[in-house]
């Protein structure tokens, strides 16, 4: 007697907003550390506006994990921390795109980071000048990786995070548990 194979589909469980906020928290964890590997392990120093960039990620990993905690108990809490994360991320994502503009001189950039610095006109400023740290500067992509710097890659994350974002923030028309 012949075996009858009887092929049924993996049954899955939806993407719930838990795994939005587990995700969410694991991406910003990512982006963190990357950065943190380049600077540290690749010795490219960051420059004032990557480090304003990583601002956001360091408040979404606690902020994910709270909404991961509060989520299904508390669940108008669990979204507000959601939209919370989402209005974050979409500022970083403007801050990416503006860095990554002066990056491609399409508009200065800050004075703090354009590398402007006072000319020295006497011996003493000279020395005074020595003693101030160099500046990093924001219109200088340290890194490229298929044409896009590290700037344009964190507004990239940061609006896919914002998504996610939105996603756990949304009523019921996603079906999320």
């Amino acid at each position: 007697m012949p075996f009858k194979v009887i092929a049924s589909a993996p049954v899955r469980r939806p993407i719930g907003r838990r795994d939005l906020a587990l995700a969410i928290a694991l991406l910003s964890a990512a982006g963190v550390g990357g950065a943190l590997a380049i600077e540290y392990i690749g010795g490219i120093a960051p420059c004032p506006l990557c480090l304003d960039q990583r601002i956001a990620y360091y408040a979404a990993i606690p902020l994910a994990l709270v909404a991961f905690a509060l989520w299904p108990g508390l669940k108008q809490a669990s979204r507000i921390v959601f939209a919370v994360i989402a209005i974050g991320f979409l500022v970083n994502a403007g801050l990416g795109v503006y860095h990554a503009g002066i990056e491609w001189h399409w508009w200065a950039g800050p004075d703090a980071c354009s590398g402007i610095a006072p000319l020295a006109v006497t011996p003493g400023d000279l020395l005074e000048s020595l003693k101030r740290p160099r500046v990093v500067r924001c219109d200088e992509a340290a890194l490229r990786i298929f044409g896009l710097s590290l700037a344009g890659y964190s507004a990239l994350l940061s609006l896919f995070l914002a998504a996610l974002a939105l996603i756990g923030a949304a009523k019921a028309p996603h079906n999320l548990p």
